[in-house]
């Protein structure tokens, strides 16, 4: 049913992606080579998901049937997931934006889009048996401090992330963080230090090989993360 996640949608300015991402932006939109990113302006912060589907009424149809409610918008479908406002569309067919520095010290991809959840049964229940994503990982660990689940969604995922000291509740989920890939960690950290931004020095990733590094201001409130060492997943 979902081949792609197509592109996500934030409020605030898209000028501040193009820097971040090193991508000039086309009729107020970006995209890297696996997501796009679409703007509405008004209050920052991730505001919903959208994924891509071959069959728009068969999916609509399949989600009937798993008890999902949806409502059509023009040519999408519109539903909301424990919180998270998500659509399904017709895949675009927008190319990559183009870049504004050495490719290298750009964002190729998105690696992961992060929805932190206080129930993570609750969130495999509709991510693999609602949506059929394909989980990947469930792991556990006491040093994090976090249950993650990981959602196989084309050449990216979908992580879920639960606080384990807060418990589990029946509090909504919240669409919450972005990392980002790059070809060249270290140019892409230079070229935003040099653009003003704060960020934080590179470190070891937790997949191994990876270094990543914390951009800490100007990204319209979204939590983000660059990393790099890694390829599709």
């Amino acid at each position: 049913m979902i081949d792609a996640l197509d592109h996500l949608t934030l409020g605030g300015s898209v000028a501040v992606y193009e820097t971040l991402l090193g991508r000039r932006a086309t009729a107020g939109r970006l995209r890297t080579a696996n997501v796009g990113l679409a703007f509405t302006g008004g209050t920052p912060g991730l505001q919903s998901m959208t994924f891509a589907t071959g069959d728009v009424g068969k999916a609509a149809t399949l989600l009937e049937r798993r008890a999902v409610t949806t409502t059509r918008d023009d040519d999408d479908l519109a539903f909301t997931g424990h919180g998270v406002a998500i659509r399904l569309a017709a895949k675009g067919r927008d190319a990559p934006s183009p870049f504004t520095a050495e490719e290298a010290a750009c964002v190729s991809a998105l690696d992961h889009v992060v929805v932190r959840t206080p129930n993570p049964e609750r969130a495999i229940t509709f991510y693999a048996g609602r949506l059929g994503l394909d989980l990947r990982l469930d792991r556990s660990n006491e040093q994090w401090g976090a249950r993650l689940l990981f959602f196989r969604c084309g050449d990216l995922v979908v992580e879920i992330a639960h606080d384990l000291k807060k418990g589990v509740s029946d509090a909504p989920d919240q669409l919450w963080g972005l990392s980002w890939r790059v070809p060249d960690v270290a140019k892409a950290n230079a070229r935003l230090k040099a653009s003003g931004l704060d960020v934080t020095g590179p470190r070891d990733g937790r997949r191994p090989g990876s270094q990543v590094f914390s951009v800490k201001n100007r990204t319209e409130r979204v939590p983000t993360l660059v990393i790099g060492g890694v390829g599709r997943w």
